[in-house]
């Protein structure tokens, strides 16, 4: 039997479900919805397929949309049942099915006589409908105010698989869109079910003031609170990323009262929750965890057991921020930012391989044209997406996504291209938001590290639009322009790096711009060289501080081959968390910043996520640069492999390689490597 899911229009589940999710933020008991503009899903859509059927079959439609089901058959069997009791009226028939739109409606059924063999008739959803063998045309007509309109069709040889199309009535009909998740007529495909898991305290702890419960890891938890006396009282539970969070009542982001009717919180981040007033003896609490359960295909053992914690930490942290869409961190922000997503894309490649969550969070960061504003008002995370769409492709080959979202790709390249300076160089307009890092850049007129990624979204777009047999004169044309620019206005001879601003002369050089320029592969090797020697090993430039770069400067090391000098500074940087209590990775580590106020971010108390999804990414390293695996063909399984682990005594690795498995060990003399098929 063929798989059968909920279908609707592409994209919609995605922009409903990414407006759920970024108007889900809470912080101290004030809703944050995401500031950026939101994206709506369309109210209005017709769902069509022919089938030729050599057998009478049935079907039924569900849907939570209000519609029906137009049949168009060549059954001359059912001439004479066009018409529902009652509705004799050709006239009003003829009238009733030019209202439909579909395409020679008016004719058709004008034509209901002995002679014909094509009749058509609506059926309301949930109505058992058969069809006699011929040709048979189906048009299922959904609207819903709400939210997206989606159908479920059940049936042996009709049923809402993955070949069908569907319009909205403006644009060319599209192939539906589907979630692997949902699969029953029973479910609602506008609330994903929760896999979950109870935990329970690994620490309770009575203090002078409430009660603390501690939980092996950090969660995102639903919590339970039982009374000894089954008696419910109005508690407070104060819920923190850390001890010091929770404690402090004042400035702790999530607090909550329990349910009067099943003592349960909202759902939230958290690894210790304190209840004031109360102790161990009046009440207890446990945690249950809710998560999309998408398997871990990866698996990492080494002889040093600090490399397997960083593994296994930066694999929670990930699971925690990889849910319908990849998301920032999971206690503050909980939004999809295109700039983490695209760090995101590198460590599933490497870690679970699900295509899907890649295509749905592009498409709910990407939205609908036409393009008004920047991808989360931050123009490199506008170019982040279309390189992100590129590294998708590089992945998995998914050649039917990437002409899927090409017009949109080309839209916001046009979009780009209307905010340039009189040299060519990409810039930001008013509400526009230069990010590239937290760092001190030189930002007086147009900066190099953005034109940096601009370079690499115009290379991106010709690649795409040749695997698409498309035009890329123009693309090339643009990319050779504005390297020459570059190079002539932001390389600094004398220092041997890009500068971050060429209008202010100070010549300022940060690292940012130098790394994606090896990163990217936009310059000379003899250029990366320089860089690597006077920016990379040079003291003097700031030290980048935020995981978020650090995935690009340990990238542009191990691409020019200093692989010793990498794992030296993931040791120092996850390790380093790691010493001071993590049990996931965090936005930022500054091991400078005083222990009382590593928790603090963006002058705020506490405002550091501790569960950051761009602080993952030892998973992509050492995966891709030290286990060596780069994945050519993910459909037939084709690998190269280039291992760097002179530095690991031992050590067992199994990696996704397309829709196998590659299993590698390393006794400290020996490589051996061998594919097995998944089970």
């Amino acid at each position: 039997m063929r798989q059968r899911y909920w279908i609707w229009y592409p994209g919609d589940f995605e922009l409903y479900y990414a407006m759920k999710q970024n108007f889900s933020r809470v912080e101290r008991g004030l809703g944050w919805p995401a500031f950026w503009k939101s994206e709506g899903f369309r109210n209005r859509v017709v769902f069509r397929r022919t089938y030729e059927l050599n057998e009478k079959t049935s079907f039924q439609v569900f849907s939570k949309s209000i519609g029906y089901c137009l049949v168009k058959s060549q059954s001359r069997n059912e001439v004479f049942n066009t018409y529902e009791a009652g509705n004799t009226n050709k006239a009003s028939n003829i009238k009733e099915a030019a209202n439909t739109n579909d395409i020679s409606n008016t004719n058709d059924i004008s034509n209901t006589n002995e002679t014909s063999n094509q009749v058509e008739k609506k059926y309301p959803f949930g109505k058992q409908i058969e069809c006699a063998p011929g040709k048979v045309t189906i048009s299922v007509h959904a609207a819903l105010i709400e939210a997206f309109p989606s159908i479920y069709i059940e049936g042996d040889i009709i049923c809402s698989d993955g070949g069908w199309d569907v319009s909205d009535y403006a644009s060319g009909p599209q192939a539906a869109g589907y979630c692997k998740y949902l699969t029953q007529s029973s479910q609602n495909p506008y609330e994903l079910n929760y896999s979950e898991k109870v935990y329970e305290p690994s620490c309770v702890e009575d203090l002078e003031h409430g009660v603390l419960f501690e939980f092996e890891t950090e969660l995102t938890a639903v919590l339970q609170a039982v009374y000894a006396d089954g008696v419910y009282r109005p508690v407070t539970i104060f819920c923190g990323e850390s001890r010091e969070e929770a404690l402090d009542q004042e400035y702790c982001y999530y607090s909550w009262q329990p349910d009067k009717t099943d003592g349960k919180t909202p759902r939230c981040a958290l690894r210790f929750a304190f209840v004031p007033d109360c102790s161990s003896s009046e009440i207890s609490i446990r945690a249950i965890h809710q998560y999309i359960d998408i398997p871990v295909r990866a698996k990492f053992h080494c002889d040093d057991e600090l490399w397997n914690q960083i593994w296994s930490v930066a694999e929670h942290t990930f699971r925690l921020c990889s849910g319908i869409f990849f998301i920032d961190g999971v206690k503050r922000d909980k939004w999809i930012w295109s700039g983490d997503a695209y760090q995101s894309l590198f460590v599933n490649q490497y870690l679970m391989a699900d295509a899907d969550i890649n295509r749905r969070t592009l498409l709910a960061l990407r939205g609908n044209d036409p393009i008004e504003t920047h991808i989360n008002t931050i123009v490199d995370y506008s170019l982040f997406w279309i390189l992100g769409v590129k590294a998708h492709y590089d992945a998995y080959r998914d050649v039917d996504f990437v002409r899927q979202v090409y017009p949109k790709m080309k839209s916001l390249m046009e979009f780009c291209a209307g905010q340039l300076d009189e040299h060519g160089f990409l810039i930001g307009r008013k509400g526009d938001w230069i990010f590239i890092d937290w760092a001190d850049f030189d930002r007086e007129g147009p900066l190099c590290a953005e034109q940096m990624l601009y370079l690499a979204s115009i290379r991106a777009m010709a690649q795409v639009s040749k695997l698409l047999g498309e035009e890329t004169e123009s693309f090339i044309k643009q990319y050779q322009e504005l390297e020459h620019k570059i190079f002539d206005f932001y390389w600094d001879s004398r220092q041997g790096a890009f500068i971050d601003s060429f209008t202010s002369c100070r010549k300022h050089v940060t690292r940012h711009a130098n790394i994606f320029a090896i990163v990217f592969d936009l310059v000379p090797e003899e250029r990366k060289a320089a860089i690597v020697k006077n920016v990379l090993m040079n003291a003097k430039i700031p030290q980048i501080t935020t995981p978020y770069f650090k995935f690009y400067e340990l990238d542009a090391l191990c691409r020019m081959g200093l692989h010793k000098e990498v794992l030296c500074q993931m040791k120092d940087y996850w390790g380093g968390m790691l010493a001071r209590g993590a049990v996931t990775f965090w936005e930022e580590y500054d091991p400078n910043v005083p222990k009382e106020e590593q928790y603090d971010m963006y002058g705020d108390k506490f405002g550091k996520s501790l569960c950051h999804a761009w602080s993952a990414s030892p998973i992509y390293l050492l995966a891709k640069y030290f286990v060596g695996l780069s994945v050519t063909e993910p459909d037939s399984g084709q690998y190269e492999i280039n291992p760097h682990l002179e530095e690991f005594g031992s050590l067992e690795c199994t990696l996704p390689c397309g829709r196998d498995d590659l299993h590698v060990k390393w006794d400290g003399r020996a490589y051996e490597c061998r594919i097995t098929a998944r089970s």
